[in-house]
């Protein structure tokens, strides 16, 4: 058999290389939009236009192995899934043809001229050919059909007919080898059952640009679509969920930002790369159509993430299933030793046992074809960002140092355990009496007492069983790690009409008994769990309550309202026992919450994370009084200022003139301005990067940490280390729009988890979805976009078992996610509007075991607020 003449082997390769060019052919005829193959122990690709080529990958590489028995130029290759026999098969306009490499080496190695096995003739173009998992069934994509052709008998099975326009990539399913996807130019995919020659599913138009190819992931059940115009469409496999569109994917915008993200890491302050042409220095917009799609199996990043390789015309890029971000980025012309730069065809697979990638390119104008050897791990570690310092986590691994703030929080608890520890010691001591001679009549002490005052009664019948509500209610079991997320409507409750909106609603931590909720009438409600009884009221905001939060002992409720003021509620009193205002924050409050086990209060007031020390009591103190002000006596009259108290039921005024008042009303407003004994003081300030306006804060207050999460209005993400007192990283562009709320996986007393998970938190964007980060990492791990935030802030919340991820949507519904899926799990319906907030019952299983998800929405017509619960269905334990 006669080799070709222009075959250009290269090694000069060096072990680290991010790329290498394995070898070089070139071709009489141009194949640059023809399907190529790659596998992890070979490549096909046409030569001289009705040859095909063959090239063993492994080392030592074989020769090149020339297959003859097209008369027209090949259009379309591919290989089988199984690696004994390994088949390829190849399509022209005259024929389809399947080969088995290992009879054509042996038939090679006797002399004689290997040939392959006919399946279909005069089929027309072929574009696509792609064979089944179990190698019995090839799909040849000719102009607008899909024909099924048998390996075995090689006669057809079905003819799909359907689209509109060639088809252009063709997938099987692996976990359901009946099931085949085809994507066309008429920018549409369908799922067929090829056995039966049905269509199943067929989708709208995705995009204005034509659908290049398909892959699909068995790992995440993800069908994932590519397009010319560097479109990337994300739809989900599982079933139930009728393949609905996980997310949209802008590449040209994904790499733009990726190379802002790699320039600002620098720390010389590098710039991205250059679009600019080198002749006229004009900036031209690249494209970036997805030739190809393949797996990725490097274990450089985390054991979870799910990459993708995507081969386009410019360049390669790894791109996460996860997160949805890109990776790394090659460019084809950033590496001299390549012989192609602009790509017509790509083929990319990684090699069997290894990390590399092998890469087959075509150029667009010219006659090569070239095999690049890619280390997905070099080029990773080339590209990742600079670690931003010391190792962080949530929960603490060292004790508190004398320098931190928090070491006065701590200190204090230590002196008042002294304290109590010594008051018990004093109690032991038996008080004697003043006079210790028995012998003295007078004194008393050693006469009987004259009479008997009362005898308890003990003849109480006891059989064993308390019948206490407390008691039951307390009676709380671990939940379970695998329990299912809430799927059933449980009860619904309104809470206000008008104008009244729900803002925010948290449980008590602990025993999540009672729910508090923060309304735009400038109140807070404070109701049971089970949405039984009357809610309590709680009045004295001038703005809308936009965060609530409860002590770790559930005594105390703190709200922050938009008037830039802060109050600490009584929840048995129901009435303020420390209000802090605008003489503490210089800026409106955005956020504030306990933290440190009820040791601080935690606050962003602008730009600063604002550390303060408080104590509360609840008692009025009678011997300090202030005189009360119009502000106190309730009517819509503007009164003169008050400054004296000339009888009981009249006030007087600063004019001299008397006002009475019905006694009642004197009362309440004298009563209602005791000076209290709470106080509170500032510990610390840190202020953020750039001095950057704080959009949410979050803390862990059910145990001791030292970690504390902000976001700024610049679309970063700050972490501060209050055992060292200042910001320990930051990460920029975490969001295309400023975060509007961060929650982080707390956990809770009734469910088990890793260590490691208290790690992860999540951040949600208007339009921008909802994001799960690791603090060890800093890294997004996942994304999550299936529900619709396209401009109301919607909340997110985390279940007690770390599993679920919960947020609102403006469709109605509400979202429960898992966190190890980048699709929802359940779309709780009810609603008339769009759910504004959401959160989990830290005791899932305190009301006949079921687990209580608490829902808020908004219905935009009559501006009604209603509450929703949904609960879990009963399970066995």
């Amino acid at each position: 058999m006669e080799e070709p003449q222009e075959v250009s082997s290269r090694k000069d390769g060096r072990a680290g290389d991010i790329v290498v060019e394995k070898f070089l052919v070139d071709s009489m005829k141009p194949a640059s939009h023809v399907q190529l193959a790659c596998s992890g122990q070979s490549c096909a690709f046409p030569l001289d236009g009705n040859e095909l080529c063959i090239w063993d990958t492994e080392e030592p590489p074989h020769q090149l192995m020339i297959l003859k028995g097209h008369r027209q130029p090949i259009t379309a290759v591919t290989f089988g899934s199984r690696e004994s026999p390994l088949l390829v098969c190849s399509a022209s306009l005259d024929c389809v043809l399947v080969w088995s490499l290992d009879e054509c080496r042996q038939e090679e190695l006797q002399g004689r001229l290997p040939r392959g096995t006919v399946l279909g003739t005069l089929l027309g173009r072929v574009l696509c050919l792609r064979l089944s998992p179990d190698d019995r069934v090839v799909a040849v994509c000719a102009g607008s059909r899909v024909l099924m052709l048998d390996l075995e008998s090689r006669s057809p099975l079905a003819e799909l007919d359907g689209h509109h326009g060639p088809v252009t990539a063709a997938e099987f399913c692996a976990w359901q080898t009946h099931i085949l996807i085809s994507a066309s130019e008429d920018r549409s995919f369908k799922v067929w059952d090829h056995r039966m020659g049905s269509l199943i599913y067929s989708s709208s138009v995705l995009t204005a640009a034509p659908l290049l190819s398909l892959l699909v992931d068995p790992r995440s059940q993800q069908l994932v679509a590519g397009c010319t115009d560097g479109q990337l469409w994300i739809f989900s496999l599982v079933e139930g969920h009728h393949y609905r569109c996980v997310t949209h994917v802008d590449l040209r915008k994904k790499r733009e930002s990726f190379s802002t993200r790699r320039a600002e890491s620098k720390p010389e302050g590098g710039q991205p790369p250059s679009t600019k042409a080198p002749e006229t220095g004009e900036e031209t917009e690249v494209a970036l159509p997805v030739l190809s799609l393949a797996a990725c199996g490097c274990a450089f990043l985390s054991e979870t993430a799910r990459c993708l390789w995507i081969g386009s015309s410019t360049g390669l890029l790894i791109f996460n299933l996860s997160s949805f971000e890109l990776e790394a980025v090659l460019h084809y012309k950033d590496f001299q030793s390549l012989s192609i730069q602009v790509a017509g065809s790509c083929a990319v697979a990684s090699r069997t046992g290894g990390g590399e990638a092998l890469c087959l390119l075509t150029s667009m104008f010219g006659n090569e074809t070239a095999l690049v050897e890619a280390d997905p791990a070099a080029l990773l570690r080339s590209q990742q960002r600079p670690h931003p310092g010391p190792d962080l986590s949530v929960l603490p691994s060292s004790c508190v140092l004398p320098t931190s703030p928090l070491y006065l929080g701590l200190q204090e608890k230590r002196t008042k355990q002294a304290t109590q520890k010594q008051s018990a010691a004093r109690s032991i001591v038996k008080d004697h009496p003043l006079v210790f001679h028995s012998k003295i009549r007078s004194s008393g002490y050693t006469a009987a007492p004259c009479a008997t005052m009362f005898s308890p009664k003990t003849d109480f019948k006891n059989d064993g069983k308390r019948a206490s509500k407390c008691k039951n209610n307390y009676r709380c079991k671990e939940c379970p790690v695998e329990s299912p997320a809430p799927s059933k409507l449980s009860r619904q409750l309104a809470v206000a009409c008008g104008q009244a909106a729900l803002l925010c609603m948290q449980y008590s931590a602990g025993d999540g008994q009672q729910l508090a909720c923060g309304l735009a009438n400038h109140l807070s409600l404070v109701c049971n769990a089970d949405l039984t009884g009357k809610p309590a009221v709680l009045s004295g905001h001038d703005g809308a309550v936009s965060s609530v939060c409860w002590s770790h002992d559930g005594r105390w409720v703190l709200s922050a309202s938009q008037d830039g003021t802060l109050r600490v509620w009584s929840v048995r009193s129901r009435k303020p026992a420390l209000r802090l205002g605008k003489d503490t924050f210089p800026t409106p409050v955005q956020s504030a919450q306990f933290y440190y086990i009820d040791a601080f209060v935690l606050s962003s007031s602008g730009p600063e994370v604002q550390l303060l020390k408080h104590h509360i009591d609840a008692s009025n103190d009678d011997l300090r009084r202030r005189l009360p002000t119009f502000r106190d006596v309730p009517g819509n009259r503007r009164l003169p200022q008050l400054f004296l108290v000339p009888a009981y039921g009249h006030i007087a005024c600063s004019s001299g003139t008397a006002l009475s008042f019905p006694a009642h009303v004197w009362r309440w407003a004298w009563r209602a301005r005791y000076r209290q004994k709470s106080w509170c003081t500032p510990v610390c300030r840190l202020l953020t990067t750039n001095a950057t306006e704080i959009t949410s804060l979050s803390a862990v207050n059910d145990f001791h940490s030292y970690i504390v999460l902000a976001a700024g209005r610049n679309r970063t993400l700050e972490v501060f280390d209050l055992n060292v007192g200042c910001s320990a990283a930051v990460i920029t562009g975490a969001h295309s729009r400023p975060v509007h709320q961060i929650c982080q996986n707390k956990g809770s007393s009734f469910a088990t988890q890793q260590s490691q998970a208290y790690n992860l938190f999540a951040t949600a964007a208007t339009g921008d979805g909802v994001k799960l980060w690791d603090l060890r990492t800093l890294r997004c791990e996942r994304r999550f976009e299936g529900h619709p935030s396209r401009c109301y802030p919607c909340g997110i919340a985390f279940s007690p078992c770390g599993r679920f991820v919960a947020c609102g949507a403006e469709d109605r519904h509400a979202y429960v996610y898992e966190t190890s899926s980048s699709t929802f799990s359940h779309r709780l319906a009810g609603h008339t509007s769009t759910v504004t907030a959401v959160a989990f019952s830290p005791v899932a299983a305190q009301f006949a075991q079921t687990a209580v998800f608490g829902i808020t929405c908004k219905h935009k017509n009559q501006q009604v607020w209603e509450h929703v619960v949904f609960s879990r269905e009963k399970t066995r334990a």
